[in-house]
């Protein structure tokens, strides 16, 4: 398992650690990146947005390359990719719903990609879903356990 900090750059430092990375993007990548509803965190979290793509990919280096010619084979994802699940921007079929991780002849990619609610995934497609961490500060976990 792995653990990904989110946030704490402005969008224009998240593009500039992406390309300090040599990570490549397609246009639905740059699609949701430039977007205006792609917004950043200014502080380090642990989230499930959109916002975790970018970040996944800087600290994911390491990922294995699955030798395929085929981008995309009908209702199945690229091969050897990782979906990341998040909430899509919006509901508008003709924009990106989110990023996939793949790395393809040694270079790594954060692709974005379109799908529409009557997609239905592989069951071999692989995800990446978050663990929703609950963070308290000392104040409130008085009010959870009753005490004001």
């Amino acid at each position: 398992m792995r653990t990904v900090d989110v946030g704490g750059l402005t969008k224009p430092e998240l593009i500039q650690k992406l390309d300090q990375h040599s990570i490549s993007l397609n246009k639905y990548g740059e699609q949701l990146l430039n977007d205006e509803r792609f917004i950043v965190s200014s502080t380090k979290q642990s989230l499930q947005t959109v916002e975790l793509g970018p970040y996944l990919r800087m600290q994911y280096l390491d990922q294995p390359e699955i030798c395929s010619t085929n981008i995309s084979e009908g209702n199945k994802a690229p091969s050897g990719s990782i979906t990341i699940e998040s909430e899509a921007l919006t509901e508008d079929n003709d924009f990106p719903k989110g990023f996939y991780l793949r790395r393809i002849n040694d270079k790594l990619w954060l692709r974005g990609y379109l799908a529409d609610h009557l997609h239905i995934w592989s069951p071999h497609d692989r995800f990446i879903f978050c663990r929703a961490q609950l963070l308290l500060y000392e104040d409130q976990e008085d009010v959870l356990k009753g005490k004001e």
